[in-house]
C-alpha cells in the first residue's frame, strides 16, 4: 500500500465536532485516504496483476469476470477531476503526476486483449455496459490529462470498445443513462454518436420519471434508496453538458436539471449526522461514501444552494470519511476494500455487489478537483446542518422544490 507523501498528521483526540481542524489538515486527510483506497487497484493494474491479486468476495459468482473492471472504472471515475488538475510544483501536484502516469499505464493494460488484465472479456455481459459507462464518465472528467495523453492506438481501441457496447441492451431504468453517457463520450471524442441512444435515456427521466423535489423514479421503481445520487443525477448532468456543448436537441433541460441536483445536494448534506454517519436505507449501501456522489458533484460544479457553504460540505464529508476510513476496519490485510458498510459485512450487501464494485466509494473524492485555494478547501471549519441543529445553533428551514 502506498504511504502518503504528506506523512502523519495530528489526530484529534476529542470528538470531531468539538475541535476545529486546520483547513489544510482536511485536504491532506482526503488525499491520504484517496491513496489508501486507490493505490492497490492502480498499482496492480499498471503491472498487469490486478485480476491475479485482487480478492473476489461476493454472495454470488456472477461478477467474477468483471470485478477488476469494476474496481478500475470506479476508482478512475472518482479521482478523474483530481487528475485533471495536472502536475504542479507542490507535493500534491507531484503526487498527481505520479497518479496520472499510473492511470495511463493502467488504462493501456485494461484495453488490450493480450493483457492479463483486459477488461472487456465478455462483450455480451451486461456488466460490461455499466462499467464501460462509468469508465467513459471518467474519461469525460479527465479529457486533458488522460484522454489527450493516450497514444493514438489506445484511443482507437477505447473508441472500438465504447461502440461495442451498442450490442448490449440496457434495462429500462438508470441503465439507459449508461448507453447515453457512452454516446456522449463518443460525441466528445469523435464528433459523432448514435443520437437516439444519446437522447433516449435523458428523455425518459425528463418526461416520464420525475417524481418531484429532485427525486426521479428508477424506471418503474420508486424506492427509497441512494440511486438518484449514485448514478441518476451525476450522469444526467454530464450527458446534458455534452449535449449543451454540441447544441443537441434536449439540452435545454440542463438548467432545470442542475437546479434539481442542487436540491438533492441539500438533502444529502442534511442527512449527515453530527457524528459523520447517515441513514442506512435502500440497496447498495456497500458503496459507502459513493452515496454522496450528487453532493460532491454539486460541490465540484459550484451549484450548492446559497444557504449551504462549501466549507460545511467539506467538514461534513470529512466526518463521514473519518467514520469509514480513519482506521483499517474497511480494509483487509493487504489493503483491499472489504464488502460491507463499516467493516467486513457481506450479509449487508446484495448478490450483485462484489469486492470490485465497492470502489464506487471513490465518488466522494470529486471535490479534490477543486484547487486548494477554492473556498471549499480554504474557508475555515463550518458546522454542517445537523451539527448546527443539534448544537442549538441557527439553521434555515428545509425548502422543497416544485419544478
Amino acid at each position: 500500500m502506498s504511504k502518503s507523501i504528506f506523512g502523519r498528521f495530528k489526530k484529534n483526540k476529542e470528538p470531531f465536532f468539538e475541535e476545529e481542524p486546520s483547513v489544510w489538515e482536511d485536504r491532506i486527510f482526503w488525499v491520504d485516504t484517496m491513496q489508501k483506497i486507490t493505490y492497490p487497484v492502480l498499482s496492480n493494474l499498471r503491472k498487469g496483476s490486478l485480476r491475479k491479486n485482487m480478492p473476489y468476495i461476493s454472495k454470488s459468482n456472477e461478477g467474477q469476470r468483471t470485478a477488476s473492471f469494476e474496481a478500475f472504472s470506479r476508482v478512475f471515475n472518482g479521482i478523474a477531476p483530481w487528475l485533471e488538475l495536472g502536475r504542479d510544483s507542490t507535493d500534491e501536484g507531484r503526487l498527481r503526476e505520479k497518479y496520472i502516469g499510473m492511470t495511463l499505464k493502467a488504462l493501456e493494460n485494461a484495453i488490450y486483449p493480450n493483457s492479463e488484465d483486459y477488461m472487456f472479456v465478455d462483450g455480451n455481459n451486461k456488466k460490461i455496459l455499466s462499467e464501460t459507462a462509468i469508465f467513459a464518465q471518467g474519461l469525460l472528467r479527465s479529457k486533458n490529462q488522460i484522454w489527450l495523453n493516450l497514444p493514438i492506438d489506445v484511443q482507437a481501441r477505447i473508441i472500438t470498445e465504447l461502440k461495442n457496447t451498442r450490442n448490449i441492451a440496457p434495462y429500462d431504468n438508470h441503465w439507459l443513462l449508461f448507453t447515453s453517457i457512452i454516446e456522449a463520450t463518443l460525441l466528445e471524442f469523435t464528433g459523432e454518436c448514435d443520437m437516439e441512444r444519446l437522447r433516449y435515456g435523458v428523455r425518459k427521466f425528463w418526461k416520464e420519471w420525475y417524481l418531484g423535489d429532485a427525486i426521479y423514479s428508477n424506471g418503474d421503481e420508486a424506492r427509497q434508496d441512494y440511486y438518484n445520487s449514485l448514478i441518476i443525477h451525476p450522469m444526467l448532468n454530464d450527458i446534458l453538458m455534452v449535449m449543451r456543448k454540441y447544441n443537441i436537441e434536449g439540452n435545454d433541460f440542463l438548467n432545470k436539471q442542475l437546479m434539481r441536483t442542487s436540491r438533492l445536494a441539500s438533502q444529502l448534506e442534511r442527512s449527515i449526522s453530527p457524528e459523520g454517519t447517515y441513514p442506512l436505507v435502500g440497496k447498495s449501501l456497500s458503496y459507502r461514501t459513493g452515496i454522496f456522489h450528487a453532493l460532491t458533484q454539486a460541490s465540484l460544479f459550484k451549484i450548492l444552494p446559497k444557504n449551504i457553504a462549501p466549507a460545511q460540505v467539506r467538514t461534513a464529508l470529512t466526518a463521514v470519511l473519518k467514520s469509514h476510513f480513519a482506521g483499517n476496519h474497511n480494509f483487509d490485510g493487504n489493503g483491499w476494500l472489504t464488502v460491507g458498510i463499516n467493516g467486513n459485512q457481506l450479509d449487508a450487501s446484495e448478490k450483485s455487489i462484489n469486492s470490485g464494485s465497492v470502489y464506487l466509494c471513490c465518488e466522494v473524492f470529486l471535490p479534490l478537483g477543486l484547487s486548494f485555494n477554492d473556498p471549499f478547501w480554504s474557508d475555515p471549519f463550518e458546522e454542517w446542518s445537523s451539527l448546527k441543529a443539534w448544537n442549538g445553533n441557527s439553521i434555515d428551514v428545509d425548502q422543497s422544490i416544485d419544478f
